[in-house]
């Protein structure tokens, strides 16, 4: 049985719509991209991909924030 990851599946209609070019988008288009990519980063975030992210996010921040001082 196949079974079918939706957060692969909304990462992958992210990529085509971000591929698509900016000039032919309409306000409703963009405000879709921003709903499935928030809808993708809900589902990615209690995942260990998520937590690595997040992570590595957190210590950029810190790096940054520790340079600039």
């Amino acid at each position: 049985m196949l079974t079918i990851n939706v957060a692969v599946v909304l990462a992958v209609i992210v990529v085509f719509r971000l591929r698509r070019r900016t000039e032919s988008r309409s306000r409703f288009d963009e405000k879709m991209t921003v709903v499935i990519v928030l809808a993708l980063g809900i589902l990615l975030a209690p995942t260990p991909v998520g937590q690595g992210i997040l992570s590595f996010l957190g210590q950029l921040t810190s790096g940054v924030t520790q340079a600039s001082r």
